[in-house]
């Protein structure tokens, strides 16, 4: 028996509680969201996403319509496409208790599947409070924003062909981590099929993205934004500035319209899963950078248009109720480790990986998952543990950033199952081949997997994320480019941004003519990229980085819209003797599984030929150079499978790294039995490898390794 109530045309049931957000069903939608301090819950429907007035208002009865904290109703014909939002009363008093409601304003569902429409935050009716009031964030705004922001839209979760499609699961130990902006990789596309800087023309370049061999995309952002929130403009040229990158989340469920044909947030969802559908079918998983440690609502003085609105005080992690803790240098803190929010995160996790089909999830600022409400460190009684544990999860790649804006570090010391970028291993590779003073035993750690930060905690040493260069930071062209950053055109008169880049232009500041420069620019980038796929762990890079991508010295490009962040694709001819080379250094890697052991190294000699799975040299064998002003180091991996834990034999690898300024000998250990070394890789070199099969066989004892290179010799 049903017990209808009738809201003007609408026909309603009560609803129920259990499941958030937006539901379908063949008879209509439930609606249910949490709010454990609002005293009234209407839910609005509107025609079109730019309407400032709705088509239904619907108050919900807190005696029909509410299950504990959660406010719930069933509409009765609601479809796919419906335009939503709510208002929610309840106490606006910031100070001590923290409440910021509202009931002019309204809010996106924090389950929202799709969200559209524009925000306008230069209009006062966007805040909770009187712009201009002496009184601040503490006085009350009595205009609503209908007309100023964006509306929740219905999803039918059953509506797409998946085609059988399901999940990769490459192995972390086997991956090649490519980040991408999903708009900047494919804007500056001539010859795309699809509507550049969208989900749909990644597929178009999937044929590049194949040649170049990666396993895995990153895809910086694309929980829903608002990349109009900065109104800053270039000082330098006028053009206005954006929040390109995309960390300051509005919707969690909700891919971001901006990437979507015609910005329609419904198309975003199936034009998402259309473009994961395509990369796996190549055989490339998909993983998102999410940010889940704050959102784009700022501090006291943001706009509000969801949580702040729905339940301020649980949340966001407050001061004193009415201000803001920002471990995330945001403005915010999203209160993770609340039973609540805590839920969110995994539902929201969950929907990408069921739903969406996504391999995995790159954590920004992940270390705030791991603070209590007080901001103690607590990892192992945090979601960071849930995370780990679930087991829906259990199949994604989860990768942290391990610190936060507060100064908390925590590289290594994330539960166990979690991957981390290595920002030690950064530093360190950049140091030491730019020529930085003691650093040769730190190398030695980075390039075998770095046992002392992931030894311990179950971990292996593919849950070192490798990366030398990230969104954040110089591009591997202008590490080698530039010796400052060159922020200026940021608008923030070149304040922002890292000071510390560890980088060496090589003896000319920005861009030159210098063939000599520029030369040993292109050998130092040849270094660097051959370290990463070298190294034990799993190593990650930058879009653009392998065709010699620069952007000019910017080292914090999060606001230009504009070829500081659009991949240059006529580089890919330009430059496509080092593209040859990464793809050949990548499939390097993907040939000798000694490169991509799943265990640490341990010293022991435990094959039949007593080599030791690892072997340190200098210039004399077995003698490395630990000394702090050594630039040089050797070192011999052994392939045996007994010895690599590899289902097939691999070669013998000898690399010897010389970073000094001047030409060095190296003595060679004794190849194995019935077997001679072949040179494989040399950075000194304008193409730098050679060609598998036709490795050139050394003949000599003693090989001279030149100036600021590397050899690799293989045996066979």
């Amino acid at each position: 028996m049903h017990n209808f109530i009738m809201f003007g045309n609408l026909k309603t049931e009560p609803g129920t509680p259990f499941l958030l957000g937006a539901e379908l069903n063949q008879n209509g939608c439930n609606f249910a969201i949490f709010s454990r301090n609002a005293t009234a819950v209407s839910l609005l429907l509107f025609d079109h996403p730019e309407d400032s007035k709705p088509s239904h208002i619907l108050d919900l009865n807190p005696k029909i319509n509410k299950t504990g904290d959660i406010w719930h109703i069933f509409i009765a014909g609601i479809k796919e496409g419906q335009c939503y939002g709510y208002t929610i009363d309840g106490p606006y008093w910031p100070d001590n208790e923290g409440h910021r409601f509202n009931k002019n304003k309204l809010l996106l569902d924090p389950y929202a599947k799709a969200i559209s429409g524009k925000y306008n935050w230069s209009k006062p009716e966007a805040f909770a409070y009187q712009v201009g009031s002496p009184l601040g964030d503490l006085s009350f705004s009595e205009e609503n924003n209908f007309g100023v922001t964006a509306k929740s839209i219905v999803v039918d979760g059953q509506n797409f062909d998946w085609e059988g499609d399901t999940a990769l699961s490459t192995p972390m130990k086997d991956s090649i981590i490519y980040e991408m902006h999903t708009r900047a990789f494919t804007i500056g596309s001539k010859n795309a099929e699809h509507e550049p800087g969208t989900y749909l023309a990644i597929i178009d370049q999937i044929p590049y993205l194949k040649e170049l061999g990666i396993t895995t995309v990153e895809l910086m952002p694309v929980h829903h934004f608002n990349h109009k929130e900065n109104f800053k403009k270039n000082p330098i040229t006028n053009e206005p500035l954006y929040n390109f990158w995309g960390y300051s989340t509005l919707g969690f469920f909700a891919p971001d319209s901006w990437y979507a044909k015609d910005e329609n947030g419904l198309n975003a969802v199936y034009e998402f899963k259309e473009m994961v559908k395509a990369l796996h079918k190549a055989g490339i998983s998909v993983i998102l950078d999410v940010v889940y440690n704050h959102t784009g609502e700022g501090n006291e003085y943001g706009p509000t248009i969801c949580f702040k609105g729905i339940d301020n005080s649980i949340y966001y992690m407050t001061e004193q109720g009415r201000y803001y803790k920002n471990y995330s240098g945001c403005g915010n803190t999203l209160n993770c480790n609340h039973p609540v929010v805590k839920r969110l995160i995994l539902d929201s996790l969950r929907y990408w990986v069921v739903d969406m089909h996504v391999d995995g999830f790159r954590f920004d600022l992940a270390a705030i998952l791991g603070r209590d409400e007080n901001g103690n460190w607590v990892p192992n009684y945090s979601i960071l543990n849930e995370i780990s544990n679930d087991p829906i999860l259990s199949s994604a790649q989860i990768i942290a950033e391990g610190w936060d804006a507060a100064g908390l570090y925590k590289v290594g010391d994330f539960p166990s199952g979690w991957a981390e970028w290595n920002g030690k291993y950064r530093d360190a590779i950049r140091g030491f081949i730019k020529g930085d003073n003691n650093l040769v035993g730190e190398l030695a750690q980075r390039l075998s997997g770095s046992a002392d930060l992931f030894s311990l905690r179950d971990r292996r040493p593919y849950h070192s994320i490798n990366f030398i260069t990230a969104h954040d930071g110089f591009t591997l062209n202008d590490i080698v480019s530039y010796n400052t950053k060159h922020n200026i055109e940021n608008g923030e008169g070149n304040r922002d941004g890292n000071d510390n880049n560890v980088s060496w232009n090589c003896g000319h500041e920005g861009t030159t003519t210098d063939e000599n420069v520029l030369d040993l620019r292109e050998q130092q980038m040849r270094n660097l990229f051959t370290l990463l796929m070298i190294s034990q762990g799993t190593p990650m890079f930058l879009y653009g980085d392998e065709v010699k991508f620069s952007k000019n010295g910017n080292n914090n490009t999060y606001c230009h819209d504009n070829k500081l962040n659009w991949f240059d694709w006529s580089l890919y001819r330009k430059n496509k003797k080092f593209f040859n080379f990464c793809k050949n250094m990548i499939e390097f890697r993907k040939s000798h599984p000694v490169l991509r052991r799943a265990t640490f190294f341990n010293g022991i000699n435990s094959d039949e030929y007593c080599s030791s799975d690892i072997s340190w040299h200098g210039f004399e064998i077995g003698k490395p150079d630990w000394s702090e002003n050594s630039h040089c180091l050797a070192f011999m991996l052994n392939g045996n499978k007994a010895v690599t834990g590899a289902d097939l034999n691999d070669n013998n690898i000898y690399v010897a790294i010389n970073a000094h300024w001047e030409n060095q000998n190296f003595h060679l250990p004794t190849p194995a039995k019935k077997k001679y070394w072949h040179l494989a890789v040399d950075t000194s070199t304008s193409t730098g490898f050679k060609t598998p099969g036709k490795e050139t066989r050394v003949k000599t004892s003693i090989i001279t390794v030149p100036a600021r290179s590397i050899t690799i010799l293989i045996d066979k």
